[in-house]
């Protein structure tokens, strides 16, 4: 889509120029303007011209109209497909999508997985409806959102579930994102104390020669949740 904008804005350009040019002579040749306006075939000729011009204008500023409608389109259908519907953020598919870019490549030293877990999701869904725990879904999910700062693709792994990667990370990286997420959870249970959020965390940094791919990267941090605990 890029090439295409690219080129039809090239076609724009030389179109207006083109035609300004073609203007500028005939407006400035006194000769030429008084040939125009004197010979009949010569002025039919000139309309029929000036009629293509505007016809091939109108055509490719419809082309940017509809090019522009495609891309808002594209960009809608991307995002229905790579976003969590209820949670806002990645969904499991843009997961696996993360995980990919580092398969059959050797795991940088400098990455870090993190997994979440809502412990209390259940119980919000069986008390207050899953209208509740959808909530809670949507607000664990900002949290998260915010405290990576862009600096870590942050995703709904499905369920309760939510997976953090990140990249040019060392343990003091990710001791302040840890820091900033349990910061925010603590202000929002003060203030939401009958629907807190509840969760556990497993960390893993590219610590051991034992890991060499990022599956068990991920895997080590599942695993490790059952070891860290915050709510």
């Amino acid at each position: 889509m890029k090439k295409f904008d690219i080129f039809k804005t090239i076609e724009l350009i030389i179109f207006i120029v083109v035609t300004g040019i073609a203007l500028y002579i005939v407006l400035t040749d006194t000769e030429l303007y008084q040939l125009i306006a004197t010979n009949p075939h010569i002025r039919t000729l000139c309309i029929l011209l000036w009629a293509a011009c505007g016809i091939s204008f109108l055509f490719i500023f419809l082309d940017f109209t509809l090019f522009s409608t495609f891309k808002k389109e594209y960009k809608e259908l991307n995002y229905a497909v790579s976003s969590d519907p209820v949670s806002g953020i990645a969904n499991r598919y843009s997961c696996d999508t993360v995980i990919e870019k580092y398969l059959d490549k050797p795991l940088p030293k400098d990455i870090g997985s993190v997994m979440f877990e809502l412990i209390n999701l259940k119980e919000l869904n069986q008390a207050h409806g899953h209208g509740a725990g959808n909530e809670i879904i949507r607000d664990f999910s900002g949290i998260i959102q915010a405290a990576a700062l862009d600096q870590a693709f942050v995703g709904r792994n499905g369920g309760n579930k939510f997976l953090a990667i990140i990249e040019n990370c060392d343990k003091e990286k990710m001791d302040l994102f840890l820091v900033r997420i349990n910061e925010r959870i603590k202000r929002y249970n003060e203030s939401k104390p009958q629907f807190p959020i509840c969760f556990k965390y497993g960390v893993a940094l590219n610590e051991s020669p034992d890991i060499e791919t990022i599956t068990q990267l991920v895997a080590l941090s599942n695993t490790r949740m059952t070891n860290e605990r915050s709510n």
